[in-house]
């Protein structure tokens, strides 16, 4: 059974469906994954992720090297394990993480906190200072002991204000740093394919170059080229900046192979930026903005609802509601509570509210996953998007 199947394609654009199998099960695509960076999504436990139907979670390999450490993971047969979750997980190689520690500009210095050269990063955790190194190697092996289904190759993500001249020269490092990856996963998974423990990982592949077009496309060349599972488009633009993303797509679409997942990271700060990447052929996307703004009390809903496609539960208006947050929503959430209680929660700054509204921004998004493969399976994607977007 190959790692990724193409169910169907849309007639009138480049949106499609599939599955990815896995040994900790199937996910079926164009999915958005929840991220839960420390080994939790935030505020969530495991009976809520399986009640919101999510079928595949993030986790941060960075912050799990910090704290609670690999070692320790592996000592429990694997993240899966620690957590008590039995479906899949895609872990990152903490490259985003180190990028956003420092300036990565070698004329100017690059933070106190990050130092990068050609054979890997050194960085001091933002927990207590203490020193620590990332090399492409160090970077799987860590992933390999987490245990993840999908792991990333350690990539330089370079900030989107970065000259042709650094981009270049980050995005060459990126790709030897890229097979140096995939070298390391190929010895480990030799050494452990006997061990009972072994969950077998599927290595993805990140593309850079920042917004420089000729330098994407050979970035997406030479990624593509490479003996990787799957395809990710990365970078500071991605997900942040929808119109960048979008032209950063067109540019690198006809050259990643179309067997392959395609991955944009980053994406889902809003409903809509979903029908952006998945009309362009993207399979997966993640991003802590349907958990983070849940938290502050911004509210995802239907259209009819509010043109936004958001409320701000803090709002006074919503101190005496008795509607649910949005009508049509199934979740737990709407299904047993008010705005108003709801908005006391919020007022009290008591837990209960930042878990009721996670509950329902995850569902919302992940339900309208489902509508959007539907609609794919019956080729009316676009009539669904004018719905969303018009």
């Amino acid at each position: 059974m190959n790692f990724f199947e193409i169910i169907h394609k849309d007639k009138k654009t480049q949106a499609r469906t599939g599955v990815i199998h896995t040994d900790h099960g199937d996910i079926e695509t164009p999915v958005f994954m929840p991220v839960g960076t420390q080994a939790t999504v935030k505020t969530l436990d495991k009976q809520d992720l399986e009640n919101i139907d999510a079928s595949i979670i993030l986790a941060n390999t960075y912050h799990l090297h910090l704290r609670p450490g690999e070692d320790l993971i592996d000592k429990f047969g694997g993240l899966h394990k620690f957590m008590n979750w039995d479906r899949p997980i895609l872990t990152d190689s903490g490259g985003f993480q180190v990028f956003s520690l420092g300036l990565q500009k070698e004329e100017k210095g690059q933070g106190s906190l990050t130092k990068i050269d050609d054979d890997g990063v050194t960085f001091k955790s933002h927990l207590d200072g203490s020193t620590h190194r990332f090399t492409p190697e160090s970077a799987i092996q860590i992933q390999h002991k987490i245990g993840a289904d999908i792991i990333m190759a350690f990539d330089e993500c370079t900030p989107d204000d970065a000259d042709e001249k650094y981009t270049k020269k980050a995005m060459a490092r990126t790709h030897n740093w890229a097979q140096r990856c995939i070298t390391e996963h190929k010895r480990l998974n030799k050494e452990t394919k006997n061990s009972e423990l072994r969950t077998k990982n599927y290595l993805f592949g990140i593309i850079q170059g920042a917004g420089h077009k000729e330098l994407r496309q050979e970035s997406a060349k030479a990624i593509s080229d490479m003996d990787f599972d799957g395809i990710a488009i990365g970078g500071e633009s991605i997900g942040y900046n929808m119109k960048a993303t979008k032209k950063i797509l067109d540019w690198v679409n006809p050259i990643i192979p179309e067997n392959k997942p395609h991955y944009t990271m980053g994406v889902g700060f809003s409903p809509t930026d979903l029908f952006d990447v998945v009309e362009c052929g993207v399979d997966m996307f993640d991003c802590v903005a349907p958990t983070r703004v849940a938290r502050n009390g911004r509210l995802f809903v239907h259209k009819k609802v509010n043109k936004k496609l958001y409320i701000n539960i803090l709002n006074a208006e919503n101190r005496e509601n008795k509607n649910p947050i949005d009508p049509k929503c199934t979740c737990f959430t709407c299904q047993n509570h008010s705005r108003a209680y709801i908005h006391h929660l919020f007022k009290a700054q008591e837990m209960l509210g930042y878990r009721l509204a996670t509950i329902h921004n995850l569902h919302f998004m992940l339900n309208l996953m489902k509508e959007i493969r539907e609609s794919i399976k019956e080729d009316r994607f676009i009539e669904l998007k004018k719905e969303w977007t018009k």
